[in-house]
């Protein structure tokens, strides 16, 4: 069976949602007003209700995330909610919360439309196990965590086959495993769990040893680079993957134009050399007016993370990449524009071949390492005059633009234009006439016109064409229109085939609507046993009925560490703050496995924020997994 590749992208916003559809993707994740991961990118339910409306003329999905944690006291409001994205069709939700799933079985006898579940990334998941484990309980599709390889993505696959998998191909990093960072809710009160998280990880710290000797000094030591998969996306497909997730729910248009814009070109180059093996999701061909540049959108510089490593069958991760972090800044780079030629009291010259205008945004590192941005007030050629030269500017330096005026100018008009193609056939039936349209192969729509036929005094084909196919402003483009015949020696009225365009355009949107693809709700053995009987705080459990869930299977749940509260949080005797696959020694070059120099550290090592609060550093080299704990 010929498989369906979904470009799954953010949406902010009801403008950021439709353009992701407009620049090609298959599908859209969105917050709702409340409950989101991203508690600051809330949704009405009337706008979601129109971005469902939009998507679902090209056959594209909406999905909709309700994947924080839930206290009891929202219980009846989360339902209200979710009945409320039952009502308007959204595709599927994304949830975390397990209590969740009864929840959204409750409601199987008050709506028609239960959307199916998929597991968020916040539910950790990593292991064949887990997936098996969610599969199991009715989920769907299980987001993978971002720090899985190739080879244990495509053993998910073979294992647990009948269950889709969608992974990450872009976007920004999170040091930790989703869902499994307590960092921000610890030091501020912000849970990560809870949408609100405070980006500890982007912060400035010391490394130092358990003497209290400084080994790095106010780096951002645990701040990655943004993923890029976009050369990747075949292998992703061969090893069993059905969704690419770009990340980004916090982005503006521009963002979402571009970065689409580009994975969708990419993915469509694979399927048309594979058309035998993939096809898109969605329908619709995208023209595009611009050309994409991943570089010229929001990015820390890019990585791919852990794609490309292996696991022996010790348990121990082969061939990680010492570049993943960006220990200078954790703020956009932008692209590599040039070198400082050489610089003068009002201005500075630019070696290269990139073109600047008024407005550009630059940056580059000054001699302390420190991030320093400036704007560009006039440009003569490779001549730039700032409006006050930047202190540390010196000749031989790297320039970064993070600001691209001319782009952003082009980004802000009409980027792109999908259209469903259709062809017509117009033919001569005994009470009239008859217009037919073919979408694909197994779908054809047909509109009668019922009226006396007349001669024309001269043929009509050039204005049956002009009026049969003038579809501006539906979702579709006419590629050809078939006279039967010479059905063209009749005159019909332009308002009467006009007539006969509409009803034939809403019989198009009421057959695509009819045969639109959605997946059942799925019900899940709500028998089937946890894997562990005694779960730490780490699995989230925040109200009855995740406690119910847990309970049904005969588990003992600790609470989930928002409920300790900061003032009893120091009870769980320094708690867990983060699981990484990130290893800061090995990007440090310090890898206790493959270098010696690792062993004349005094650990325990601590990581030390300027306030002078520490965190205690764990190297499991047996799992190869660092784990930071509260001190």
């Amino acid at each position: 069976m010929m498989k369906k590749l979904e470009l799954l992208a953010p949406a902010k916003n009801l403008a950021c949602g439709i353009a992701a559809i407009d620049h090609g993707a298959d599908a859209v994740y969105i917050g709702a007003s409340r409950y989101g991961a991203r508690a600051a990118a809330g949704n009405s339910v009337e706008d979601l209700a129109s971005l469902c409306q939009y998507a679902h003329q090209y056959g594209a999905k909406v999905y909709v995330t309700v994947n924080t944690i839930i206290y009891d006291t929202e219980i009846d409001d989360t339902r209200a909610l979710i009945k409320k994205l039952c009502d308007i069709g959204v595709d599927a939700l994304l949830v975390q919360d397990m209590g969740l799933l009864e929840l959204v079985r409750s409601l199987k006898t008050e709506s028609k439309c239960i959307p199916v579940l998929h597991a968020s990334t916040q539910t950790d998941n990593r292991t064949v196990d887990k997936v098996r484990w969610l599969h199991s309980l009715g989920f769907q599709r299980v987001v993978l965590a971002r720090e899985l390889s190739l080879d244990e993505i495509r053993n998910i696959h073979q294992e647990v086959p009948d269950i889709e998998l969608e992974v990450f191909v872009h976007g920004a990093l999170c040091v930790s495993y989703s869902g499994q960072c307590y960092a921000s809710q610890y030091c501020l009160g912000r849970s990560a769990n809870r949408g609100e998280c405070a980006q500890m990880c982007r912060m400035k710290y010391d490394l130092v040893d358990a003497d209290g000797h400084v080994i790095e000094h106010q780096r951002h030591l645990l701040s990655l680079k943004d993923m890029c998969r976009i050369d990747y996306l075949e292998q992703l497909a061969d090893a069993g993957v059905v969704s690419f997730k770009i990340e980004g729910r916090l982005k503006d248009v521009d963002y979402v134009k571009n970065v689409v814009a580009a994975y969708s070109q990419r993915l469509d180059e694979m399927i048309h050399r594979r058309s035998a093996e993939y096809q898109r999701a969605s329908l619709g061909k995208v023209s595009y007016s611009f050309t994409p540049c991943l570089a010229k959108t929001f990015n820390r510089g890019f990585t791919d993370y852990f794609l490309h490593s292996t696991v022996d069958e010790k348990g121990r991760l082969q061939g990680r990449r010492m570049d993943i972090a960006s220990f200078d800044t954790p703020k956009a780079l932008g692209e590599y524009v040039g070198k400082v030629k050489v610089t003068h009291r009002s201005y500075f010259i630019v070696a290269g071949v990139a073109s600047f205008s008024n407005g550009d945004g630059l940056c580059f590192f000054d001699g302390h390492n420190e991030l320093v941005g400036f704007r560009v007030n006039r440009v003569e050629g490779n001549h730039l005059f700032p409006l006050k030269m930047p202190l540390g500017l010196q000749s031989g330096m790297a320039l970064y633009r993070n600001k691209d005026v001319a782009f952003e100018k082009l980004m802000n008009g009409e980027t792109a234009q999908r259209k469903i193609s259709i062809r017509m056939a117009l033919k001569e039936v005994a009470d009239g006439f008859s217009l037919i349209a073919s979408l694909m192969p197994s779908l054809s729509v047909s509109s009668h016109l019922s009226c006396e036929k007349h001669l024309a005094e001269k043929p009509q084909r050039e204005n049956m064409y002009r009026q049969l196919t003038k579809l501006g402003n539906t979702p579709y483009l006419c590629t050809g229109l078939d006279f039967e015949s010479d059905v063209d020696k009749f005159f019909i009225p332009s308002s009467r085939l006009a007539e006969l365009r509409r009803d034939l355009v809403r019989k198009i949107d009421e057959a695509l609507a009819e045969s639109r693809s959605t997946s059942p709700y799925i019900e899940g053995d709500s028998n089937v046993k946890t894997p562990l009987y005694h779960l730490p705080y780490l699995y989230n459990v925040s109200n009855r009925l995740s406690r119910a869930f847990y309970s049904q299977r005969q588990v003992k749940v600790d609470e989930a560490l928002e409920l300790h509260g900061k003032q009893n949080a120091d009870k769980l005797s320094h708690p867990l703050l983060m699981q990484c696959r990130y290893c800061l020694l090995f990007s440090l070059g310090r890898c206790k496995r493959h270098d010696g120099a690792a062993s004349a550290l005094h650990e325990p090592l601590y990581l030390r924020l300027s306030d002078g609060r520490r965190f205690r550093l764990q190297f499991d080299c047996n799992k190869c997994q660092m784990n930071i704990y509260a001190e």
